[in-house]
Parts: C-alpha cells; sequence; structure tokens
C-alpha cells in the first residue's frame, strides 16, 4: 500500500488549506484512515481519523478548525484546515491501518507534506 500526501504550502495565519492522500495498491475502503503532524523538536501528534464508514475522531488542538474526509471511490482522505495558526507549521503526514481507534503505531505511512503558517 502506498499513501502520496499532498497540497502543503505556506499560508498566512487566519487562511485555509486543503490536504489530500492518495492511496494505491491495496483495498482503500478496508482502511481506516489518520492525519498526523510532526513539528521540529517535538513528537509526531495524530490530530484526526476516519473508518471506512465515516466515523471521525480529533484532537482537541484541532477539533473545530480541521475536518477530515474520505473519497472511497477516489481512494483519497483529504484533511480541510482552517483558520490555521502558526503553531500549526509542521510535516503533515497521512497513515492508514485496519485498527480502530487510531494510534502512532499505523500499518502504512506516506511522506509528509510541509505546512507553514506565517504570522
Amino acid at each position: 500500500v502506498q499513501l502520496q500526501a499532498s497540497g502543503g504550502g505556506l499560508v498566512q495565519a487566519g487562511d485555509s488549506l486543503r490536504l489530500s492522500c492518495a492511496v494505491s495498491g491495496g483495498t482503500f475502503s478496508i482502511y481506516a484512515m489518520g492525519w498526523f503532524r510532526q513539528a521540529p523538536g517535538k513528537e509526531r501528534e495524530l490530530l484526526t481519523g476516519i473508518t471506512w464508514r465515516g466515523n471521525t475522531h480529533y484532537a482537541d488542538s484541532v477539533q473545530g478548525r480541521f475536518t477530515i474526509s474520505r473519497d472511497n471511490a477516489k481512494n483519497t482522505v483529504y484533511l480541510q484546515m482552517n483558520s490555521l495558526k502558526p503553531e500549526d507549521t509542521a510535516v503533515y503526514y497521512c497513515a492508514a491501518d485496519k485498527s480502530w481507534p487510531l494510534t502512532r503505531e499505523m500499518e502504512y505511512w506516506g511522506k509528509g507534506t510541509q505546512v507553514t503558517v506565517s504570522s
């Protein structure tokens, strides 16, 4: 299973950004998907996850600002990020696992995409 994240970039505080993660090489619908981030000098943080049925959970740090969704027909999971803050600056990763709830020990990982939020 391969995961390819895209959509990162440099934005200003208050802006929005949407990340995408395309999955190939496996049966997408059996996997729960998650988005993580890692800032310099910090541990990787689980932000949000979604089951194949669409059940979701969010970390307190992004609840109400970030929205995860998935399109099982396109084998893609999305992360809509609104009201971005400088502290959201990090490398963002998508990941897949058959288990739920998600943990940091995910079965498959994509390469990260950099998100930088300027003040």
